[in-house]
């Protein structure tokens, strides 16, 4: 059984790791959420060229949605990893 205070330790670099992968997930989130919404207009000069839309309405209606969903699976895989790196990871 391992001492508390390792225990303590290991706890607090997981909960660092995890904290700075939460902030940069949130850091993207808002990006895409918010700072692509802000550029619409000038986006809206530069058109796709298979799907001839402006990249500004794309971004807004479908671009940022795709980038959300992506960014669940990578998170969920980048927390996974975090937590096998220090012991806490649920077994499958």
């Amino acid at each position: 059984m391992p001492d508390s205070a390792s225990m303590k330790e290991r706890e607090e670099a997981h909960w660092a790791k995890t904290s700075r992968l939460m902030f940069t997930h949130l850091g993207v989130w808002f990006f895409f959420g918010f700072v692509i919404h802000m550029f619409v207009v000038p986006l809206n000069k530069i058109t796709i060229p298979i799907l001839n839309f402006p990249l500004g309405f794309y971004m807004a209606a479908q671009g940022s949605l795709i980038v959300f969903v992506v960014m669940l699976f990578v998170f969920a895989k980048q927390q996974d990893k975090i937590d096998r790196e220090f012991g806490f990871a649920e077994e499958d």
